[in-house]
């Protein structure tokens, strides 16, 4: 890829990643939250507002370890990838969660931006996965998750 497309792309992901643009983004998402509305429950959800930050938070951080670890074991899918369901969290576990997800973010981006990455060639000890997929899946997963937090945010009449 020449160096303006790379150039493009690259600031295409990194917005993808690092912005809203068509919704709200992770932080906007999870903003202003106290304990009791993170870990309340809403009637037919499979899950409170902390246990899908912490699905983020699992999922993310692996398919970055995945993208710079060779040696990296994924959680077993799908248990290892969600907190127990009648996990809650305390202020210190969820900022510590929000600043892990924050960290691996920043690092994915470190990764992108690196002058040797090359977003089409297969990860060596992958299975055919590029940077540029495990980039858009990041993104992909987050905002899917992202609107299920302001749905449940909605439904607790905590958000507009």
């Amino acid at each position: 890829m020449d160096r303006p497309n790379q150039k493009a792309l690259l600031a295409e992901l990194t917005s993808l990643l690092t912005k809203g643009n068509a919704h709200v983004t992770f932080e906007e998402a999870t903003a202003d939250l106290t304990p009791k509305t993170w870990n309340q429950r809403v009637p037919n959800a499979p899950y409170t507002i902390w246990q899908l930050v912490e699905h983020i938070r699992i999922a993310q951080w692996d398919i970055v370890e995945f993208c710079v670890e060779p040696e990296h074991q994924s959680p077993k899918f799908p248990e290892g990838y969600w907190p127990a369901s009648t996990a809650t969290a305390d202020e210190e576990q969820w900022q510590e969660a929000l600043k892990h997800i924050r960290q691996t973010r920043q690092q994915f981006l470190h990764l992108l931006h690196a002058p040797g990455t090359d977003l089409l060639a297969p990860i060596p000890h992958g299975t055919g996965q590029t940077i540029l997929r495990e980039a858009m899946l990041i993104a992909d997963h987050t905002a899917y998750h992202v609107g299920e937090i302001i749905l449940i945010r909605r439904l607790l009449k905590d958000w507009e």
